[in-house]
């Protein structure tokens, strides 16, 4: 059953008003740009599956991506191999560890678990489909643009941010190699993946890509299709699983939406048939998540019983 652009407005103004007065986190500071963006911007955007849109705040400030592109990448393999060849090649399962443990990889045969966490992610990223590494790399983007339904640029200046400070993110990918489960060249797989993760989108981007997964893999603002029905509850699973890392099962249990968090501070929430709700503010808890943006979503959430775990 949709929701009234009134009740979405009215409990945006209350997410927002409630997250404001809510303290704590940094930016992250391993990447340099990261640590750069000014940490007291807050946003927050909806987009329904009629293609109606409502934003406040700092909706349209444009940010980094980051890991919130996993899911995208996910959705151009899993059109390409299957759910199946996902799960097979890549994994279904969280890891219960940080989302760059070398650990996690080390205690099941080098093999990721989810495509959600680094590991998968570039392993993931080297099964993108292209003769090319360039060729790979702007099915990822247009993958992204499909979604959010305009052009979503590379930012040079986060890419070079990242990719002068990713060695940790190559050594898993030669662990990844060693054991079978990095499908092209390694180095080439970590720097798509990094290119992927540098991208610059704002909350209104994020929330009119999760409404594509809330519409059934049709984009409610362009119409286009941009992934198969099919595949769209295997997406939905994966980020219910490992969409906020450490803190996914938290998420699951007070909010119920599967998700997606960044460490530029970005944070996605589906609710299937419904919409998709994005939250941006900068400052980072322990394992990643926006601070501010979990306690906004979250407050949205509860006051449109969006959790797909409610009777209805």
């Amino acid at each position: 059953m949709l929701i009234s652009m009134n009740a979405i407005s009215d409990a945006m103004t209350d997410a927002l008003r409630f997250a404001g007065t809510v303290s704590g986190g940094v930016n992250a500071s391993y990447i340099p740009y990261l640590a750069s963006v000014p940490s007291d911007l807050l946003g927050l955007a909806v987009v329904t599956v009629d293609g109606q849109v409502a934003s406040m705040g700092d909706a349209d400030y444009r940010f980094a991506i980051e890991s919130i592109s996993k899911v995208f990448t996910l959705c151009n393999v899993i059109d390409q191999i299957g759910a199946d060849g996902v799960q097979q090649k890549v994994g279904a399962d969280p890891t219960g560890l940080p989302f760059n443990s070398v650990i996690a990889l080390e205690l099941h045969g080098g093999k990721p678990l989810s495509p959600l966490v680094n590991a998968g992610a570039i392993a993931t990223a080297s099964l993108v489909e292209g003769e090319t590494p360039d060729r790979r790399w702007n099915a990822i983007l247009n993958t992204q643009s499909r979604f959010a339904g305009r052009a979503i640029p590379l930012s040079d200046e986060v890419n070079q941010s990242e990719q002068t400070t990713n060695f940790h993110n190559r050594a898993i990918a030669w662990l990844l190699y060693s054991a079978g489960a990095c499908y092209s060249d390694p180095m080439e797989a970590v720097d798509i993946y990094t290119r992927q993760c540098s991208t610059l989108v704002s909350a209104v981007d994020l929330a009119t890509m999760g409404a594509c997964l809330a519409n059934g893999g049709v984009n409610p603002v362009t119409q286009e299709r941009v992934l198969a029905e099919k595949h769209v509850q295997p997406v939905l699973a994966e980020m219910m699983m490992e969409g906020l890392y450490t803190s996914s099962g938290d998420f699951a249990y007070q909010v119920g939406l599967p998700g997606k968090s960044g460490v530029g501070g970005g944070l996605l929430a589906v609710a299937p048939g419904r919409l998709a709700v994005a939250a941006f503010s900068p400052p980072l808890d322990e394992a990643g998540n926006s601070v501010r943006g979990v306690a906004a979503v979250s407050h949205f959430a509860r006051a449109l019983g969006l959790s797909v775990f409610a009777h209805r």
